[in-house]
């Protein structure tokens, strides 16, 4: 299913949904959820943490001011490049770029406008189209990420003639959790499924084991980019719906559109 439109109402009365981000992550949404009568199930799926060598990434963010312009791929890449950085502070005189609404505003809230953002495609390939990106041959850029990232961004930077680097500022953990009263109640609770990256539902999958497998496939999950559409299918998630984007608000217009038609 492509892109979800605005219900002109919306109520979530009764519905579970099932929110996978990280702990520190998952308020605003569930927060949303509950306004709308629905049922926010809190199940984060990964977990944030420090890089295995902060010294060395701060020795790194500590010369961000030789580069032209911070790529920063995620909000977590956001907060902890700025917990890493020289004084907790960005240096002034390099172009700051976000992959998406979120991430753009998380920097916003932190101090640092954004200069550039996609207009639409909040991924990758999205960034890639800006004007800014298109054009950076002989300027240097660092990517700053999360550890195993997408190689595509920083690729196709340097086959436009940048020099590309990365800082890989925090790592991601599957959580140690017991899956099983979540598994128990899956039936009568969870109604829809939101991931906002392929990783959250590998994790997913991972967590809820062989017995939650088909429980997962069977019921509706909501992706945010076509990518992840196509690795849910891939999965063998039965129903998978694209909402507009990762944030707050587009991720709950697309539960409400879900449950409107379901």
């Amino acid at each position: 299913m492509s892109f979800l439109s605005t219900p002109t109402e919306c109520s979530l009365a009764g519905i579970g949904v099932l929110v996978t981000r990280a702990t520190h992550q998952a308020a605003t949404l569930c927060r949303l959820i509950h306004a709308r009568d629905g049922v926010p199930l809190r199940f984060p799926t990964v977990e944030i943490q420090d890089p295995e060598e902060p010294e060395r990434v701060s020795a790194q963010l500590a010369r961000l001011s030789d580069y032209d312009i911070a790529i920063f791929i995620s909000p977590n890449a956001v907060l902890w490049g700025i917990k890493l950085a020289p004084e907790q502070t960005l240096p002034a005189g390099v172009a700051l770029a976000a992959v998406g609404r979120r991430t753009a505003q998380t920097l916003a809230e932190s101090g640092y406008p954004v200069d550039v953002v996609p207009d639409s495609s909040f991924d990758s390939e999205g960034l890639l189209e800006t004007p800014e990106l298109k054009e950076v041959a002989g300027k240097r850029i660092l990517i700053l990420r999360g550890n195993g990232g997408r190689e595509l961004l920083g690729e196709v930077l340097v086959e436009r003639g940048a020099t590309v680097d990365y800082a890989e500022v925090y790592q991601r953990a599957c959580p140690s959790v017991d899956p099983a009263p979540l598994l128990y109640r899956w039936r009568d609770d969870v109604d829809v499924v939101t991931v906002t990256s392929n990783i959250l539902l590998d994790n997913l999958f991972t967590l809820l084991g062989e017995a939650g497998r088909p429980l997962l496939q069977q019921t509706p999950v909501i992706v945010v980019c076509d990518r992840m559409r196509q690795h849910a299918r891939a999965l063998g998630c039965g129903e998978v719906y694209l909402a507009r984007g990762a944030d707050e608000q587009q991720l709950l217009e697309a539960i409400c559109v879900w449950a409107s038609n379901r």
